[in-house]
């Protein structure tokens, strides 16, 4: 038995996704052929009456950012800022940068850029097809250095702007506050203070060892992030979380672990826990481990189809790790699938996870793709990048 159900637990009263009532209608799918950009088919599992498509590659895509007027970007791990005019099918470099710009928001008359030392900034207008490198400004130096570097970057319904970020391993003693030094300030979400010309960042939501994508519920503003839990602690514990963050909020890591039932201290960082364990908040959902959960957007009214909506998708992109211990040495078709899976809400509570897209993984353990990015279009389908075997951008559509 892994050492994680061995500890001395506190037992939390839950309100998991995994376990909840169901409340939502199940969907129905369909195997379908997906030709790739190479000429390759493949096979995908997606819901019936919808259609997959590859659209165009991209070198490295990571998060999806539509603009107010419909245009579509991507940030990259290659350096790259792309930018996709409708239909999408032909990528253009905005701007090429160093020190990984990964996603990109919007407000009035500029583009936010999030880069692994940084926040940045440069003018913008609606339809501008490039950036001059020396155009990009630093808004708000932010907590580098190696291992989960990439940072997201959104603008909440509040107006104001919020970056996540992780700690730089399993069981880094980081954290989002005092008395920790600037660079040591990880894991979790940030919401930047901006007066009289100056920035500064305020802890939002603390104790997640990487909440790579993060998104606000359509009715109720609420915000939600997903989550990679470590790998030390082997193949099927602690499970990855789908968390809802409010202000001030602790979610435990790296002191703490949600073992699928209760929260329980992990020894593998031995400093005292800056808040104590009646403090962490659970999860309200949790996908296997070892899923590595990316992107999140939530499905607005109109968009996919009326069962689905306001529920929110999550691109899983899948283990590099292999049973039973969790690293290379194992079979390789035992390593997690990638797969796009969808958190389904009623009357703004999550109920449960379902499968959206799957079949990214082959019986011998080889991909044809993983899902990286999700962002909903204006013409109301899904588009999806994907980092790893293709790299570019696919588009789920309702046909029917």
């Amino acid at each position: 038995m892994n050492r994680l159900a061995h500890k001395a637990v506190l037992l939390l009263g839950l309100g998991v996704a995994s376990l909840a009532p169901a409340g939502t209608e199940r969907l129905g799918y369909e195997e379908q052929t997906v030709a790739l950009g190479s000429g390759q088919r493949v096979q995908a599992r997606v819901p019936k009456g919808y259609r997959l498509e590859f659209l165009t590659a991209l070198d490295g895509p990571r998060l999806l950012t539509f603009a107010p007027n419909g245009d579509l970007f991507a940030g990259s791990s290659s350096g790259n800022v792309y930018r996709l005019a409708p239909p999408y099918g032909k990528p253009e470099v905005l701007v090429r940068l160093g020190d990984y710009p990964h996603s990109v928001a919007f407000r009035k008359d500029e583009i936010l850029i999030a880069r692994t030392n940084g926040l940045y900034r440069a003018p913008y207008r609606s339809g501008q097809q490039t950036i001059a490198p020396g155009d990009v400004t630093l808004l708000a130096p932010l907590p580098g250095g190696g291992g989960h570097s990439s940072r997201t970057v959104g603008i909440g319904p509040d107006g104001r702007v919020y970056v996540s970020l992780g700690i730089q391993g399993n069981c880094s003693d980081q954290y989002l506050g005092e008395p920790y030094r600037f660079n040591d300030r990880r894991g979790g979400i940030l919401v930047l203070k901006e007066e009289g010309g100056k920035t500064a960042w305020e802890p939002f939501g603390s104790g997640l060892r990487n909440p790579v994508g993060f998104a606000w519920h359509p009715k109720t503003g609420e915000l939600y992030a997903s989550n990679n839990g470590p790998d030390h602690l082997g193949f099927d514990q602690p499970p990855e979380y789908f968390s809802r963050v409010t202000a001030g909020s602790f979610h435990g890591m790296p002191w703490f672990q949600y073992d699928g039932n209760r929260i329980i201290r992990d020894d593998c960082v031995r400093s005292q826990p800056p808040r104590p364990v009646t403090e962490v908040v659970p999860p309200v959902a949790t996908f296997p481990a070892r899923n590595a959960p990316m992107g999140v957007a939530f499905i607005p009214a109109g968009a996919m189809d009326k069962t689905l909506e306001f529920d929110a998708v999550v691109a899983l992109r899948g283990s590099w790790g292999t049973k039973p211990a969790g690293g290379f040495a194992g079979d390789p078709a035992s390593r997690r699938p990638p797969k796009i899976v969808v958190v389904r809400f009623k009357d703004g509570d999550a109920q449960r996870v379902d499968d959206l897209v799957t079949g990214f993984q082959l019986p011998g353990g080889e991909r044809w793709a993983r899902p990286v990015g999700v962002a909903i279009g204006p013409d109301g389908a899904l588009y999806f990048t994907s980092d790893s075997d293709t790299n570019g951008l696919f588009r789920l559509k309702k046909v029917r």
